[in-house]
């Protein structure tokens, strides 16, 4: 996810402080893991670097001056042009699971017990995503239909390794 973008989006209905667009991102964003001020504002300083952002305004406060900052139209467009991009989807070709379940097959430990192990974690996981999901808002439903596809999916591929645990355990012995 780029924060850049999301930042240049929030701004785009309108111009605000970065306090403004921490609690707006949080609202949105960050039902899990909520952003950090310094984060905030080291991306609004690359945004402004970059001519995306300006400074529409500085008002005193309590302690250090108060920026309001406004989207620039190569803020707009750069927005634009994020949000027609597609993704391009991660295969995950090589994950830390799948070295485990290798590196226990090469050094004679139980590769089943580790895939057991992780089944059990996903499990685990998969519960408290569904009482998140009954609990929460649609924003939370949406959230967590995404992590529990995910989850199903690395279920299955736990499933068809532990199926195929003995010739798998044949061609990592060559």
């Amino acid at each position: 996810m780029s924060l850049g973008q999301i930042l240049l989006g929030l701004l785009e209905s309108q111009p605000r402080h970065g306090y403004d667009l921490k609690r707006a991102y949080d609202e949105q964003f960050g039902r899990t893991r909520s952003l950090h001020y310094g984060q905030v504002y080291s991306t609004l300083s690359r945004l402004l670097k970059s001519g995306l952002v300006e400074v529409e305004g500085v008002e005193p406060g309590d302690g250090p001056e108060r920026k309001r900052y406004a989207i620039t139209e190569a803020g707009v467009t750069d927005v634009g042009e994020w949000l027609a991009r597609a993704e391009s989807p991660e295969p995950y070709l090589q994950n830390t699971l799948y070295a485990k379940v290798v590196l226990a097959l090469l050094t004679d430990r139980p590769a089943a017990e580790v895939l057991d192990l992780q089944r059990t974690e996903h499990l685990r996981q998969m519960r408290a995503l569904t009482r998140r999901k009954e609990d929460g808002d649609l924003a939370d439903q949406l959230i967590c239909d995404h992590a529990l596809f995910h989850l199903e999916a690395d279920l299955r591929w736990l499933e068809l390794t532990a199926a195929r645990l003995d010739e798998l355990r044949g061609q990592v012995g060559r």
